[in-house]
């Protein structure tokens, strides 16, 4: 690894040698078959809950070799819906690793459970299996893991712990629709799997989000309470087999997905096998080009796994560059290259720090990575010269 110093501003010649045009960070890839499919939607006249989230549903299902499928619109939506048809509410605690988005541990606020953090491991950014069980009190109700970036957590270990203790088993599968662990898909492990398809994910629906269960009395409290607590949908009270009345049963959420969202979906994973290998060869290709700077690159995937691939995460060695993260995400974005920061740990923000007493120094792994982490643009869409303009701008930004 070199050793440098890199407090210098850049030179007007490096900023000259920048793109024409800002590279955004998760650009999706969308192609004429969902294009078509949307614009069929919307003359058919039904963009909202209808057939083609049905058809969705079944094909991401037949996809996970999952028991049971429910389209949303979106991951937060899916773990929200998971506690509560899991019975996790108010009184209970649920355990959530502080290295992820605030999504994972906002839905156990909203369930009226407490978040219970817990610090990850620095090497996969996963949460520690080694820590979780002192986290477990009387109160303790369900684990919710996150498979960091793609890559899987230990989950014979932590399915170990799970059934050990009672506990319901949710898995944050927002970075995770291809991921595999000892020949078990991601969402399959747990009780319940909850799956993005936000704009930047690997496949994208816009805004949506999918939920796949074990059992079915699981998977249909989620889709009661997705739609107003209603037992029937617009799709069955209004077709043409006849208007049908429905009950509501409880005072449910508007977190269904819609018909305009699916048809992208459709197409999207048809072409996700396509997608994965592409953004393995980008994934390669950084570690290859990068592996002489001052930074630390993301581990390999373990055997007998399969990585999403889903971000690529630099961690800056700030014992050998005089620079902050933040400087290095303004030197790149200044040289029109997106950016993302993944994550500013959970424990760290000021909703969390007043309400639970959260604060720094709890978490030393997480902070660890908060400081230095830096994702690098990542899309089925990037060209080879886009990837040799990422690695550009990063040798620039570090002074190379």
């Amino acid at each position: 690894m070199r050793i440098l110093l890199c407090k210098r501003r850049l030179s007007p010649k490096y900023l000259s040698m920048a793109r024409d045009e800002f590279l955004v960070f998760g650009s999706p890839l969308i192609e004429e078959p969902e294009i078509a499919e949307v614009v069929e939607c919307l003359r058919s006249g039904w963009i909202g809950t209808g057939p083609r989230v049905a058809r969705f549903e079944e094909r991401f299902r037949e996809y996970k070799g999952a028991e049971h499928a429910v389209a949303l619109n979106s991951c937060t939506a899916a773990l929200h819906l998971s506690l509560a048809a899991l019975g996790v509410g108010p009184g209970s605690e649920v355990i959530v690793p502080t290295m992820t988005f605030v999504a994972t541990s906002n839905a156990v606020v909203h369930s009226g459970a407490v978040p219970v953090l817990v610090d990850c491991e620095r090497d996969s950014q996963n949460i520690d299996p080694d820590l979780i069980e002192a986290a477990i009190t009387p109160r303790t109700r369900a684990i919710v893991v996150v498979h960091f970036a793609g890559r899987p957590c230990a989950m014979d270990r932590i399915s170990a712990i799970a059934q050990r203790h009672g506990l319901a088993l949710i898995e944050d599968c927002a970075h995770a629709i291809e991921t595999e662990f000892q020949g078990r898909k991601a969402g399959t492990m747990g009780d319940v799997g909850c799956f993005s398809f936000y704009v930047t994910k690997n496949i994208v629906t816009g805004e949506g989000g999918m939920a796949i269960a074990r059992r079915r009395e699981v998977a249909d409290r989620m889709r009661t309470l997705a739609l107003h607590g209603m037992t029937k949908d617009a799709w069955r009270r209004f077709s043409d087999k006849g208007y049908v009345h429905y009950d509501v049963v409880d005072a449910g959420f508007k977190y269904n997905m819609m018909d305009l969202q699916a048809a992208l979906g459709i197409h999207q994973l048809a072409r996700i096998e396509r997608y994965w290998k592409r953004r393995s060869e980008i994934w390669n290709a950084y570690c290859e080009a990068l592996r002489e700077l001052p930074v630390f690159l993301p581990n390999a995937p373990a055997s007998g796994t399969r990585h999403a691939y889903h971000l690529f995460t630099l961690l800056l060695d700030l014992d050998h560059v005089t620079l902050t993260r933040d400087e290095l995400l303004e030197r790149m974005t200044s040289q029109k290259i997106g950016v993302g920061v993944h994550y500013r740990a959970v424990h760290l923000h000021p909703f969390y720090q007043e309400r639970y007493g959260y604060r720094a120094g709890q978490f030393p792994a997480a902070e660890w990575i908060s400081d230095r982490t830096l994702s690098l643009p990542l899309s089925p869409k990037l060209k080879d010269e886009d990837v040799a303009d990422v690695v550009g701008a990063v040798e620039r930004a570090l002074g190379v």
